[in-house]
């Protein structure tokens, strides 16, 4: 056949199937339906997403945006095929760092990149999104999937999402902290999604399967114990800030855990110190830290040991906002105290340990 009989080359060919990328913005126009909210109207499809700030309520808005992704907590999903909940992480990572701003979050947008478009599973996978967008009270307004044969190999896959919410202008977090205000941890659900890199190195070592019982929750298996979808806390945290206006801060406990997260909320020459007896640390920790060898200041500073987020509150004001927290559906502990730092020293500082060992 010469060059010139040779059948042309199309973008299905190359490894790109459009008709796949129809079929899922089909699939997914009824979950983007269902997060609709004040402010948010319009279908997706166009080429940019429209939201509307004076329906939702807002008279001197001050723009908040976050991003972030699941990190390789999206390698358990795709090795152990179970992809209804990795949404959800995505959408909580976003907001959670939006509430601690003091933002409502109004809109989401995600990123979905694959190797090859499997419409059902990106269906799912959005549906979970979806799922986390409800949950924080927000829309999903648009996004994009990428199809890239060549940069993803077989069916793997990563998400990354865009949320924007906002406040008042007189109603961003932090406000001033000072020394004695008493800090309250709201329970985690698990792992959340950071520190999935130790985590996969620690199940290696251990050499158990992904459809395993989980040591630390045997009902489970331990790809699903471990998909466990990172805590949405945004509904807990606008009830207390607005029933109780005596929030002066939140810290989202990410990566970095304790030591990297709790700083970021305080004021030059102000340190914390932290009750490790007070922690709830949750069987999962207790696991990864036997299984790994992992010593309690690494635990602290690679995962949140059962903490996810961190309320700064005066003193005289602390029952009145774990009281409203609570009512809210979060669990809640007093664990430590807002101090004076010590120039040469660390921030955070600590008192009793970790309950790793049952």
């Amino acid at each position: 056949m010469s060059e010139t009989t040779r059948p042309g080359l199309t973008y299905a060919d190359a490894g790109v199937d459009i008709d796949a990328g129809n079929r899922l913005v089909d699939l997914i126009k009824p979950l983007v339906r269902a997060t609709r909210r004040a402010g948010a109207d319009a279908e997706i499809g166009g080429f940019g997403a429209v939201f509307d700030l004076k329906p939702a309520g807002f008279k001197d808005p001050v723009l908040v945006a976050a991003t972030d992704g699941v990190g390789t907590k999206v390698k358990i999903a795709i090795e152990t095929g179970r992809h209804a909940t990795i949404g959800i992480d995505l959408v909580a990572m976003s907001v959670n760092d939006l509430v601690v701003q003091g933002a409502e979050p109004l809109f989401f947008l995600d990123y979905f990149a694959c190797g090859r478009l499997d419409p059902e599973r990106a269906a799912v996978i959005v549906a979970g999104i979806a799922e986390g967008c409800r949950q924080a009270g927000c829309a999903l307004i648009g996004g994009e999937t990428a199809e890239m044969p060549g940069v993803y190999q077989g069916d793997d896959y990563d998400l990354a999402g865009f949320a924007v919410g906002a406040a008042e202008r007189g109603g961003l977090l932090p406000r001033p902290v000072a020394a004695g205000d008493v800090l309250l941890g709201l329970a985690s659900s698990g792992v959340h999604s950071n520190g999935y890199s130790l985590v996969r190195r620690i199940v290696a070592r251990s050499g158990l399967d992904w459809d395993a019982p989980a040591p630390f929750a045997p009902a489970l298996s331990l790809g699903e114990a471990l998909l466990a979808p990172t805590r949405i806390y945004v509904a807990g945290c606008l009830q207390a800030m607005r029933e109780t206006r005596a929030v002066k801060a939140f810290a989202h406990i990410t990566g970095g855990g304790f030591p990297d997260n709790i700083p970021r909320v305080l004021g030059k020459g102000l340190g914390v110190r932290v009750d490790l007896d007070a922690v709830p640390v949750l069987p999962v920790f207790r696991w990864l830290a036997a299984t790994g060898g992992v010593e309690m200041l690494e635990m602290l500073r690679t995962f949140n040991c059962g903490v996810g987020m961190v309320t700064v509150t005066a003193p005289e004001e602390a029952d009145a906002v774990e009281a409203a927290l609570t009512r809210a559906g979060e669990t809640v502990a007093r664990i430590g105290v807002v101090t004076e730092a010590d120039q040469n020293g660390p921030r955070v500082t600590y008192t009793g340990r970790l309950a790793l060992h049952a």
